[in-house]
């Protein structure tokens, strides 16, 4: 990191050719995205919008266990997968270190991003010696009056959006957060009410009102967001992050008042797509990364899958134009999860895998469920799991996950496995053969895919900063 930016380029460039990459469209990209470009290429042509998506915390592996999920649930592919067979399309992996660790958080992932620079974790763009790095949606704001979207399913002033639009020393920071985003990002979509509330927030101003005023319409309902015609928009839809997928689609309630991630994809899009204004849209499937914190491969999939929807319905609605470039990548891995090969010759592995279908709940939603149970024992324990995972635990595996919920500790040399979500895991894992590292983030690097006008700067090894360089030189 030393280097200057020329050298790190070179030197980038030296590895990908000496490991074969840059000659082998198959591995990081299609040829099309090495080509040179001409007046007829639609790569070469002008970048009016990007809509820039974030699988938050999807390790690699994710993206192949969720294209199995697909097949079998679904009986189709996904639409990333199918992006990455798409010869038009380039492909890339991203180096996704932070300035103080070379396992990043999503805080200073998203501050890469949004403010070029690598920045010591839990920050939100303030550098490592204190000073405040402007964020990319004021940036495009001042200099070409570009629309700025924030679509998530986390709070909306969490980590990830956060680094595209604010600047905090810390991340949990959020109600310092909220009021940054007025007047500088035009579609606000996700959770977090109490942010934005007169009796959610420690200085007690209604940012509502406050938004209100500033010509955004406020809403809080999804039928509200779908029926709103207003060129700005405020939606919050719950008092944290929005219900994981799994959840959602249990309850009927929860069903009509949550919007999908597709759907607040959508909305931001009937603003941004019309007219000339250059746009920057984020869309971020946050609870990904939060199921993996859990060890949650039911919760992880079914989220998985949503933000496939969305991405799926942001290619749909581009359909056809040439100026809009799409990004799809993830900040970071997290835990890992692996699908091990079951029984003899791996021949029982389907079926295994096939039981995640047996699930009806995440775990968030079992275990606040154990702790409101009137009568908590391993029986009663036992019928839970049964119930909302669909997993018959044996009597030793209940006793055992019956002590480490009530805070004794039992046998586990892997310590980030020693508490419920990591030894539920391990128990279903022996049913589902899904394995986790652990319930922390990772070091690898992310994939990449990108379609549209100059996709070609996001194909090889991406360093996370140089994001914020390329959508500030298509935008600003």
């Amino acid at each position: 990191m030393n280097h200057s930016a020329a050298a790190t380029e070179i030197n980038r460039r030296s590895w990908l050719k000496a490991a074969g990459l840059l000659g082998s469209a198959s591995l990081v990209g299609s040829s099309a995205a090495f080509a040179g470009t001409t007046p007829d290429n639609p790569r070469n042509k002008r970048v009016r919008g990007i809509v820039f998506m974030v699988s938050d915390g999807m390790s690699p592996g994710v993206l192949t266990l969720a294209n199995h999920w697909s097949l079998l649930q679904r009986k189709r592919e996904t639409r990333w997968w199918q992006l990455l067979n798409d010869k038009n399309a380039a492909r890339g992996l991203m180096d996704t270190a932070s300035a103080n660790s070379i396992v990043t958080d999503s805080a200073a992932a998203s501050s890469s991003w949004g403010g070029g620079q690598r920045i010591n974790n839990s920050a939100i763009n303030f550098s490592p010696d204190g000073k405040e790095i402007t964020p990319i949606a004021a940036i495009l704001k001042n200099q070409s009056k570009a629309k700025v979207g924030l679509v998530t399913t986390a709070t909306v002033t969490h980590a990830t959006p956060a680094g595209f639009a604010s600047a905090v020393p810390v991340r949990s920071a959020q109600a310092d957060i909220a009021p940054q985003y007025l007047d500088r990002v035009d579609v606000i979509l996700g959770g977090g009410t109490p942010f934005f509330s007169a009796h959610g927030r420690p200085d007690k101003r209604n940012l509502n009102a406050d938004f209100a005023k500033a010509g955004y319409r406020v809403v809080h309902h999804r039928n509200d967001m779908l029926a709103a015609r207003d060129e700005k928009l405020l939606g919050t839809f719950s008092k944290g992050h929005l219900p994981f997928s799994i959840d959602r689609l249990a309850s009927p309630k929860l069903t009509a008042r949550i919007p999908t991630l597709s759907e607040m994809a959508s909305a931001a899009l009937d603003r941004f797509l019309p007219g000339d204004t250059p746009f920057l849209l984020q869309v971020e499937g946050a609870r990904i990364d939060h199921a993996a914190h859990l060890n949650d491969i039911g919760g992880l999939l079914g989220d998985q899958l949503d933000f496939d929807d969305a991405l799926a319905t942001v290619l749909d609605r581009i359909a056809g134009r040439d100026d809009i470039l799409v990004v799809v990548t993830s900040d970071h891995g997290n835990a890992n999860p692996g699908l091990r090969g079951m029984g003899a010759t791996y021949a029982d592995t389907n079926q295994h895998f096939a039981t995640i279908a047996n699930s009806n709940a995440s775990y968030e939603r079992t275990l606040a469920e154990w702790r409101n149970l009137p009568q908590r024992n391993p029986s009663s324990l036992t019928q839970l799991i049964a119930d909302r995972l669909g997993i018959q635990l044996t009597s030793v595996e209940s006793e055992a996950l019956f002590d480490v919920l009530g805070g004794h500790e039992i046998l586990e040399w892997n310590h980030q496995h020693q508490n419920p979500e990591g030894l539920i895991s391990q128990i279903i894992g022996n049913h589902n053969g899904i394995g986790w590292t652990g319930i922390s983030h990772t070091s690898d690097p992310t994939i990449v895919s990108a379609i549209g006008p100059e996709s070609q700067r996001f194909s090889g090894m991406v360093i996370n900063t140089d994001v914020f360089k390329h959508l500030t030189e298509l935008l600003a």
